[in-house]
């Protein structure tokens, strides 16, 4: 996805790769991403002012925990309902907390993975808040509910 990169992005961006080391990104230029603990949770911050932890799961993986082989007669509607049950306690442990800090949560799906996401906008401006709420993050990923 192709976003306009903030005019703070680059600077901002710089900055949380030498303040946060783990932050790697999936495309030359692209989205910073973080991974958030064994959970399979991922932070992402993106060019649009956007920071995202979000937990998904693969729709092939899905498939292969449902059944013996035989996918070929499942719609892609049971098996999205299928890996959201597959991601509820997960998400269920920490939907709370990222709530109540401003997040929305919200659902992404296509053919190849679902994913439920917790959005926040940040202001690049501000980067002290922006790394701030990177470290809650952080935190609250590895903290034991």
């Amino acid at each position: 996805m192709n976003t306009l990169a903030l005019p703070s992005w680059e600077q901002a961006r710089a900055r949380l790769v030498s303040t946060v080391p783990q932050f790697y990104e999936l495309e030359p230029g692209g989205a910073l991403t973080l991974d958030l603990g064994d959970d399979g949770w991922l932070l992402e911050v993106r060019s649009d002012g956007q920071l995202l932890c979000q937990h998904g799961i693969a729709m092939d993986d899905v498939k292969s925990l449902m059944c013996d082989g035989t996918t070929e007669d499942l719609g892609t509607d049971e098996v999205a309902k299928q890996a959201k049950y597959f991601l509820g306690p997960a998400v269920s442990k920490k939907r709370p907390a990222l709530l109540k800090a401003g997040f929305v949560e919200q659902t992404d799906m296509n053919d190849e993975y679902v994913a439920i996401t917790f959005r926040k906008a940040v202001d690049f401006d501000r980067f002290d808040d922006v790394l701030a709420v990177v470290r809650w993050c952080q935190n609250l990923f590895t903290i034991q509910p």
